[in-house]
């Protein structure tokens, strides 16, 4: 897979993350206000993956939308929000 193929993939699939994920309003662990900070540090990393994919800097978009990536993962995995990765999902509904 190209490398311009997989920063597409990574952003189509950060993109659908946060068009289902859900914030946890009663998690203990995080304020929620620090909550949507860091939601919002995610987003823009997001958007900076896709500025630089547009520029075809593909290896600078695609370290932008891995740490959008880590960002969202580390609330989920506080408990701050709640969301499945599309290839996730989609291997749990077709049993792999």
């Amino acid at each position: 897979m190209s490398l311009e193929r997989l920063v597409l993939k990574y952003i189509t699939s950060a993109e659908h993350v946060f068009r289902v994920m859900t914030v946890n309003e009663t998690a203990r662990s995080i304020a929620i206000d620090d909550v949507k900070k860091v939601v919002e540090s995610a987003k823009a990393y997001l958007e900076d993956a896709r500025y630089y994919r547009g520029m075809h800097k593909f290896d600078v978009s695609l370290t932008s939308i891995a740490y959008c990536e880590g960002l969202l993962d580390a609330l989920r995995l506080l408990g701050a929000v709640k969301f499945e990765w599309p290839a996730k999902a989609s291997m749990r509904e077709t049993g792999k």
